[in-house]
């Protein structure tokens, strides 16, 4: 093969330009999905957490709450209204509907399993009524790892939460078990609201509490003030365990006993911790006091955050998520032998063009000393 000489023309440069870009396309063509690490844990958390949630939407149904298909796009059930008696906080209806995808309990899948938790692990858990479909999510993959919660809830929930006062967190808690769905149950409940003792609702709104905890035979857990109410749940948790070792710590929404206050919420990073930092936080909760005892957290607030870490939706659409689809469940893998032989390939190619341009300039820097000489 004799190459040619002289200086590439731009018909060579564009059609180098060209083969780049097919080459690059062929590479691309040989990418094909790949199941990540726990596909079928991942995948059965999910289906149940779906499952879980068409029970409640069923349930409610029977008992006569309207669906607002405005504020519950997705027709789930776990969206309750903005403000009623048992109302504790404020809340984002967005957030609120994000976090009713199912897809979640894969990355609660992931979490835990980073956490280092085995099979028949104790974890303890701190739920409010304020993000239901993250309860069931998180539920749902402690089934799915066969994996013991000891959970304690507090039963107030903010803005589009479980704050029907018929339909508590406690509630459908009660009806999933019922169902044989999730066979969880929180072994206590406080009212919630600031102090976790009910301040900030109305007498009304605390009996209305008090009287889902009783209906739904959970101990009520009462407390004259924040830090006790601290200290209380931190004893509960140690005489559920009966000397088992705690293997994590998990939050879920916005519980002042649980995180120590609104404070706190904004210095423990959303997500997996394997060691919090110690900070000069207002009041440490039980998530900081679990963490001091050498325990990996949990925290699971600002949906959004979440949602981008784990490449889940972080706007509502029209059309309600599917299961077992993201890069939770699958990554592209390219084929290593294609990818090397295209890569030779180009660089055979690029080579001869380089080749070509370096005779060029060559060839005249020794014509150019020619004519000095002479």
């Amino acid at each position: 093969m004799k190459w040619t000489e002289g200086k590439p023309t731009n018909v060579t440069l564009l059609g180098l330009a060209l083969f780049s870009l097919l080459v690059f396309v062929l590479a691309e063509k040989t990418a094909e999905p790949e199941r990540q690490p726990y596909y079928d844990k991942k995948l059965q958390a999910t289906k149940t957490a779906l499952l879980a949630a068409q029970a409640i939407k069923e349930y409610s149904r029977t008992i006569g709450i309207p669906m607002d298909a405005q504020n519950d796009p997705y027709q789930t059930g776990l969206i309750g209204q903005e403000r009623t008696p048992i109302t504790s906080d404020r809340g984002i209806v967005n957030a609120k509907i994000l976090s009713t995808n199912p897809n979640y309990a894969a990355a609660f899948v992931e979490m835990l399993v980073k956490a280092k938790v085995k099979k028949q692990s104790v974890i303890a858990v701190g739920m409010t009524g304020s993000l239901p479909g993250w309860n069931i999510a998180l539920l749902a993959a402690c089934d799915a790892l066969e994996l013991t919660p000891i959970v304690i809830s507090s039963v107030g929930a903010s803005d589009w939460g479980a704050n029907i006062p018929t339909l508590t967190w406690l509630d459908m808690e009660r009806v999933l078990g019922e169902r044989g769905i999730l066979q969880f149950h929180s072994t206590a409940a406080s009212i919630g609201g600031p102090s976790d003792n009910g301040r900030g609702l109305s007498p009304d709104g605390r009996e209305l509490i008090k009287s889902a905890i009783g209906r739904n035979h959970v101990e009520l857990l009462s407390e004259p003030n924040l830090q006790a109410s601290i200290a209380k749940r931190m004893e509960i948790y140690k005489a559920a365990a009966k000397d088992r070792p705690i293997a994590c710590y998990v939050n879920v929404g916005g519980g002042s006993a649980s995180i120590g206050g609104s404070a706190n919420a904004k210095l423990i990073p959303p997500g997996l911790t394997q060691h919090l930092a110690v900070k000069n936080f207002p009041t440490r909760g039980v998530i900081n006091l679990m963490a001091e005892q050498g325990l990996p957290v949990i925290n699971l607030l600002e949906v959004e955050k979440i949602a981008m870490k784990y490449d889940l939706p972080v706007e509502v659409v029209e059309k309600a998520p599917s299961i077992g689809e993201g890069a939770l469940f699958f990554k592209d893998r390219y084929s290593v032998s294609s990818t090397i032989i295209l890569t030779v390939l180009l660089a055979i190619v690029v080579f001869g063009v380089i080749r070509i341009d370096v005779k060029h300039y060559l060839f005249r820097k020794g014509h150019k000393t020619i004519l000095e000489t002479d």
